[in-house]
């Protein structure tokens, strides 16, 4: 019955590196038609973020959902400045329309948090595919507005269009659009099948993770997989297997993940900046360090972690 269920256990985990199909139906063909977008968020499902938070339900790590109404008394009586709404797409189930309204509280200049709100990071682990699928796309799409009120050409304001998937300079009219950074993710293994893992200072006590960085103009992800692991580790690696994707919009990213083999486990070095320490792990000795509280594991909601618990359980 144990092998059984650990076969299911690295069936599910494969699933979620290698992604699922999308639950969400974008819609792009609704964004150019402001009167159906102006009907869709009278009857839509709405996440509101403000302040870097999203807003949760009472007692529960998960999406609170408020519609029109409930929106305009947030603007008049909660201290909610006025925001903006980007349409998120319909629900493949349902049909059903969700947006994101983005919007400051009266606070928020002072970074206090409102209550009734979280940051992705604090309840991410918690949420199912379709409120996950929503919040990345939620987060992502605000961070990217909040950063961009100018327009890089000539340094007017811009204002939302196409629903939130672009902005437009009030003066040249000239468009913007999202920008996603790349990253590359790996996995690092010897011919032993231990697993190499890394330290950074900035991290918590004992936290150990994958090595990873952001992939360089001209860079192939293979060549970023091999210079980001060289330069973190010292190890030359070959057989670079692509595993999967994972949005991680903080601020703006989203990460590639591989998994590498090194000939030369021996000759693994910290480079002493980014990385401070490194270790390789049997599956008994994660378990063990894990159990014992020595080492710690990136959060359940990361494509690192879920590398791991991948290896883990293979």
């Amino acid at each position: 019955m144990m092998r059984i269920w650990r076969r299911l256990v690295a069936f599910t985990l494969v699933s979620a590196v290698n992604g699922q199909v999308s639950m969400m139906d974008r819609a792009a063909h609704l964004r150019n038609n402001p009167a159906e977008l102006d009907n869709l968020w009278a009857k839509a499902k709405i996440v509101h973020f403000s302040a870097g938070r999203l807003a949760i339900a009472d007692g529960a790590s998960q999406l609170r959902f408020l519609n029109a109404a409930q929106i305009d008394e947030l603007i008049e009586s909660e201290g909610f400045k006025t925001g903006e709404r980007y349409f998120l797409g319909l629900d493949q189930k349902e049909n059903a329309p969700y947006f994101a309204w983005n919007s400051p509280h009266a606070n928020s200049e002072k970074e206090e948090a409102p209550a009734g709100y979280a940051t992705l990071r604090e309840i991410g682990g918690e949420l199912d595919e379709v409120q996950m699928e929503i919040a990345l796309h939620t987060v992502a799409l605000s961070n990217w507005h909040n950063t961009h009120p100018h327009c890089a050409r000539c340094g007017a304001t811009t204002s939302v269009a196409l629903g939130g998937a672009v902005r437009t300079c009030d003066k040249d009219k000239s468009e913007h659009y999202p920008r996603t950074d790349c990253a590359v993710i790996v996995l690092v293994r010897d011919s032993q099948d231990r697993i190499l893992l890394g330290r950074q200072a900035i991290w918590p006590e004992g936290r150990f993770s994958c090595f990873a960085g952001f992939l360089e103009p001209g860079e192939t992800f293979e060549q970023c997989v091999q210079r980001e692991v060289y330069e973190e580790s010292g190890l030359k690696v070959r057989e670079i297997n692509y595993l999967g994707s994972q949005p991680w919009p903080f601020p703006a990213s989203v990460m590639i993940s591989f998994e590498a083999i090194t000939d030369l486990p021996d000759s693994a070095r910290p480079d002493g900046e980014e990385i401070v320490d490194i270790k390789w792990l049997t599956r008994a000795e994660l378990r063990a360090e894990v159990s014992d509280r020595t080492l710690s594991l990136p959060p359940s909601m990361s494509v690192s972690r879920k590398m791991i618990d991948r290896w883990l359980f293979s």
